[in-house]
C-alpha cells in the first residue's frame, strides 16, 4: 500500500498540514480535498482582504487567554508551534509580517493574496495534489486504512487522514465524524454583532469610538475596546470579543440580553461626578455642543446631549444638576436591549466541534482512532478576533503534519 495522507479541507489548517507534511516527509503522497471550488477563502477575506495572519502575543500564558474555548489544550500545543514560529515560517518563505498598534499582524504587502500565494507555492513545490469540489460524506476506518466516500460517489483510500474542514454551524453536519465514534460539543456562532432593532443610536451608523466598555448585564462578561455603531446595532472588536466569550450563554438566551455601555471607560459614574466640577469650570463660557472634553465623535456627543434633554446652545456654566446627572449616567452606563445577532461574515467562527478530550494536543491525533488527525476549527477551539483563530490553524496543522511525518 502506498504511503499516503489525505487532508480534508482547503482552508488555513488543512493547507498548512498538507504542505508541511509533504515537505517534512518527501516519501509521503499528499492529497488535499476541498468541497468548494475555492481554496483558502477565509484567508482571502480576513482582515478586510489583508489577512490578519496572527497576533503579536508571544507568551504562551497570555496567548491561551485569547481563546474562550481550548485553553488547557492549547497550552500544550503552543509549546510545539506558536506565534514566533508562524512569523519565522512565513519569513523563511519571503513573507514578512508587520505588527499594527493593536497587536494584529498582517503581511507587509497588506494583501491576503501574499499568504495564499505562499501556501500555493509550497503545495506546488512539494507536489501536494489538490482536488476541488469534492465533499467527503462518509469515512470508514478499517484496520490499516481509511476509506473516504465523496458526495459524487468517488472513493479514496489512505493510510493517514487529517480532518480540517473548519467549523460546522449545525450538529447534524458532524454526523460523518460522530459515526466514527467521536463526540462533539454542540456548535454555536462565536463572532457576531449585536442587533438593536429600531434604537435611535443606529441613525449614527458608521460612527466609531476608540474605547468603550461593554458589559452583558447579569453576567461577569465585560470588555473594553473599539466600538462601531452600525445600521443594525453595535459591532467592532469590543462586541466581537464579548460575543466570543459569551457564545454559549447568549445562544441559550436566544440572543436577547441587556448590555451597559460606558462610553468613557477612564471614568465610572462616581469618578466622573467628582471630576465634573473641574470640567465645568474650565469650559464654563463655552457652548456645550462645541466643547466635548472626552474626545467623542461630534455626532455621538450631540446624540448624548439630545438624549439627556440638554439644549444644544446652552453653555457649560448653565448646565443644571438634573441635566448634568442624566448626561453622566448616559456617558458611564447607557443601557441597551440586544435583540438578535448578525453574523460578522468576514470573521465567521463557530465554537463547538470535536471534543478536545478525544484529541492528543501534542500530536493532533485522535485518541480513539489511530492515524486520524484533526486541525483547525473542526475541534472545539476558538479564539477572539485579532488573528488568534488563524494561529490555532497554523499550530494544529503544523503539529499534525509533524506527527504524521514522524510516524509515516
Amino acid at each position: 500500500m502506498s504511503n499516503k495522507l489525505i487532508v480534508i479541507g482547503g482552508g488555513a489548517a488543512g493547507f498548512f498540514c498538507a504542505v508541511n507534511a509533504a515537505r517534512m516527509h518527501p516519501d509521503l503522497e499528499v492529497l488535499l480535498l476541498e468541497k468548494s471550488s475555492k481554496l483558502l477563502s477565509k484567508v482571502k477575506v480576513s482582515g478586510g482582504g489583508r489577512c490578519n495572519t496572527t497576533h503579536a502575543c508571544f507568551e504562551i500564558g497570555d496567548l491561551v487567554r485569547k481563546y474562550p474555548r481550548g485553553q488547557q489544550f492549547l497550552k500544550k500545543s503552543f509549546h510545539w508551534f506558536n506565534t514566533k514560529d508562524t512569523i519565522e515560517w512565513f519569513d523563511e518563505r519571503g513573507v514578512h509580517l508587520k505588527t499594527e498598534p493593536d497587536g494584529r499582524m498582517f503581511p507587509d504587502t497588506n494583501d491576503s493574496q501574499t499568504i495564499i500565494n505562499c501556501l500555493l507555492q509550497e503545495a506546488d513545490k512539494y507536489q501536494v495534489k489538490v482536488v476541488l469540489q469534492t465533499e467527503i460524506v462518509s469515512v470508514i476506518a478499517n484496520k490499516d486504512e481509511f476509506q473516504l466516500i465523496s458526495a459524487n460517489g468517488k472513493t479514496f483510500t489512505t493510510q493517514w487522514l487529517c480532518v480540517a474542514t473548519g467549523g460546522y454551524p449545525k450538529a447534524t453536519m458532524f454526523e460523518w465524524l460522530t459515526n466514527l465514534g467521536h463526540q462533539i460539543e454542540n456548535p454555536v456562532p462565536s463572532l457576531f454583532t449585536f442587533n438593536l432593532p429600531k434604537h435611535p443610536i443606529t441613525s449614527l451608523m458608521g460612527v466609531s469610538v476608540e474605547g468603550a466598555q461593554v458589559k452583558i448585564n447579569g453576567t461577569k462578561l465585560q470588555e473594553v475596546g473599539p466600538l462601531l455603531i452600525t445600521h443594525w446595532g453595535m459591532s467592532g472588536p469590543v462586541v466581537l470579543k464579548l460575543s466570543a466569550w459569551g457564545a454559549r450563554q447568549l445562544a441559550e438566551a436566544g440572543y436577547q440580553c441587556q448590555i451597559t455601555v460606558n462610553w468613557v471607560p477612564d471614568y465610572h459614574e462616581n469618578s466622573l461626578r467628582e471630576s465634573w466640577h473641574g470640567i465645568r469650570n474650565e469650559l464654563s463660557a463655552q457652548k456645550i455642543v462645541n466643547r466635548n472634553p472626552f474626545g467623542l465623535p461630534v455626532r455621538l456627543w450631540v446624540y448624548f446631549l439630545e438624549t439627556a434633554g440638554i439644549q444644544l446652545e446652552s453653555r457649560w456654566a448653565d448646565l443644571g444638576s438634573k441635566d448634568q446627572n442624566k448626561l453622566i449616567q448616559i456617558l458611564t452606563g447607557q443601557v441597551f436591549q440586544v435583540n438578535g445577532k448578525t453574523t460578522f461574515k468576514e470573521e465567521f467562527v463557530t465554537c463547538g466541534g470535536i471534543k478536545l478530550s478525544e484529541i492528543d494536543a501534542n500530536t493532533m491525533m485522535s485518541k480513539k482512532i489511530s492515524n486520524l488527525y484533526f486541525a483547525g476549527e473542526v475541534m472545539d477551539v476558538d479564539g477572539i478576533t485579532g488573528g488568534f483563530n488563524f494561529q490555532n490553524a497554523w499550530t494544529s496543522g503544523f503539529i499534525a503534519a509533524k506527527s504524521i511525518g514522524q510516524k509515516a
